[in-house]
């Protein structure tokens, strides 16, 4: 039994009003109830861990707390046997890293309807790679095919193209044979934007604030990873019956905008949600991108860290200046 081992987990305190995170050891006896224990190897890296670390009570109520919204592992304990011990197991979303101790422990104990098997052929390093960036941006192409969405249409734009998700996004739309443009307030990253196969990369003023409640239709869809007035801009330049899939925060959760794109030129407006979707969607897209829709230049570019490089790596998202994939290997 495993009940009371002790593992290394990196933890976030309130210190004189403060948040903090350090590596501390902590028992699994400590961890939440839940049926399933998992051995974590690896997790990986999202702006929703930045929040948790940094005190922000919409994500983390209580601390002190465990971030971590993804986990891939193996399974130690099974209390429904299923998942069974000894299958390794990938968990994203629902509460994990949240107000549940989550990836950046080495344990993390959760309900059995949280867990999914690992895609054959993958291994748990290769599952954060993607991690519930790689999901999302795999959940917002979904909806556009669903919607219709061909290359024959026309150009497809990536907002926060340098983001966890908008990377992934990038590469898999141009793989799908969409005619990508990037857009990016990191200009020095244009060429590696354009290895994943964007064909054309602009910085963010191409979503500059514009007074004209519409713009000139420049892109038959889009993935939008950033919301606020970037959204709002972006609908403005989307060709009539065109949709846009988004996920994204990071420039704010007001919606300045219109009705106008939507009832003078049918603009989609497609919401995403990596977290509490059924686990069959989950599985769906996992299995495509261990087969069809693999990204090989995001997993090459996929760079490793230990707990000790968190809290950089974490204040990075913060600032804006997080760039591609970041997986943390306990082992490291």
């Amino acid at each position: 039994m495993t009940t009371n081992s002790e593992f290394k987990a990196w933890r976030v305190e309130e210190k004189d009003g403060e948040y903090q995170g350090s590596e501390q050891t902590l028992s699994t006896a400590d961890l939440p109830e839940g049926q399933v224990l998992i051995r974590v190897s690896h997790s990986s890296l999202n702006y929703k861990d930045a929040l948790s670390a940094s005190g922000n009570k919409g994500v983390t109520r209580s601390f002190p707390h465990t971030p971590g919204i993804d986990a891939a592992g193996e399974v130690v304990e099974s209390a429904t046997g299923e998942p069974a011990v000894g299958s390794r197991v990938i968990v994203t979303g629902y509460d994990l890293g949240m107000n549940t101790d989550g990836g950046f422990g080495e344990y993390i104990r959760v309900p059995a309807p949280w867990c999914l098997p690992m895609p054959s052929g993958w291994d748990t390093r290769t599952a954060m790679i993607y991690g519930t960036a790689g999901l999302t941006a795999g959940l917002c192409v979904s909806k556009l095919l669903k919607m219709g969405a061909s290359p024959e249409q026309g150009k497809v734009a990536v907002s926060g193209a340098s983001g966890a998700v908008g990377s992934v996004a990038v590469e898999l739309l141009a793989n799908l044979g969409f005619d990508v443009v990037a857009i990016s307030g990191k200009a020095d990253h244009a060429d590696s934007l354009k290895d994943l196969g964007a064909s054309e990369v602009v910085g963010r003023d191409a979503l500059a604030e514009e007074k004209k409640p519409l713009l000139k239709p420049v892109f038959a869809n889009a993935v939008d990873t950033v919301g606020g007035t970037p959204l709002a801009e972006l609908l403005k330049q989307i060709r009539p019956g065109g949709s846009v899939s988004c996920c994204g925060l990071v420039a704010g959760p007001q919606l300045p905008t219109t009705v106008l794109p939507f009832i003078l030129r049918g603009v989609n407006l497609l919401g995403v949600d990596s977290v509490e979707i059924p686990l069959a969607d989950k599985q769906a897209v996992w299995e495509k991108f261990a087969g069809e829709w693999k990204c090989p230049k995001t997993e090459a570019s996929a760079r490793d860290i230990g707990r000790a490089e968190l809290d950089e790596a974490l204040k990075a998202f913060l600032k804006g200046a997080s760039v591609g994939k970041i997986v943390l290997d306990h082992s490291r």
